[in-house]
Order: structure tokens, then sequence, then C-alpha cells
């Protein structure tokens, strides 16, 4: 019986940090590329920069819409490792449901975004 419980337990810290590690901000695991510009009770816009080959960690937003000031290419990896590379265009406005993602500028400039995130 000792036994079942302890696994329980192990098998419930295991899930439990999986989420918080699944669910973390943007701007806390990437603070020099992230600048939160605006934030109350019903949005949150993020200004990201990101240079050529560098990644963002894994992290999460709530439902929001990207405006691109730049155009770039982006690689995304869902936490179960599926891979999306997308391009965009200057000027340029996406929504997106919410989701969790790492990030990488596959592009070879410097790209420019505002996340804005509905709360």
């Amino acid at each position: 019986m000792k036994r079942f419980g302890a696994g329980f337990l192990m098998l419930f810290c295991v899930l439990a940090l999986s989420a918080w590690i699944m669910a973390q901000d943007i701007v806390k695991v990437a603070p020099k590329n992230c600048k939160v510009l605006l934030d109350n009770n019903k949005v949150r816009i993020v200004e990201v920069r990101l240079k050529p080959g560098e990644k963002l960690p894994m992290h999460s937003h709530p439902a929001n819409v990207v405006y691109s000031f730049t155009g770039g290419k982006a690689k995304y990896t869902s936490p179960d490792g599926k891979v999306t590379e997308r391009q965009t265009k200057a000027d340029e406005a996406v929504w997106s449901d919410a989701v969790t993602h790492a990030t990488e500028n596959t592009a070879k400039t410097t790209t420019r975004v505002l996340v804005i995130e509905l709360k």
C-alpha cells in the first residue's frame, strides 16, 4: 500500500511540474527578448525581439494576436516535439488560440513583433 502511495505522489509531482514548466510566461523565460508595454485587466501587450538564430524556451500564451513589424521566418516546437515553420510579412497581424511552444528565429534578420494577449 505504501508503495502505491509513493508512486502516486511521484506521478502527481511530475505532472504538476510538467504543467508548471509548460505554462511559463514568455516575459519570465526570456526577459532580455521581451518587454511588457501594457498590462491591464483586459489585455497584455508584449514586444518581442529575436536576433537570427535566437531561441525562446517553452512558454505559453492565452488567445492572442501577433503583429509583425518585420517579416521573418520562425520555427515553433510544441511540448510533444511537433515542429511547425512559419513565414511572416511586415505589417501582418495573425490570430492564435492559446498555445504553448518554444520559438526559434530562423530568419537572417532580427524579428520584432507585438504579442497582444487577451485576458
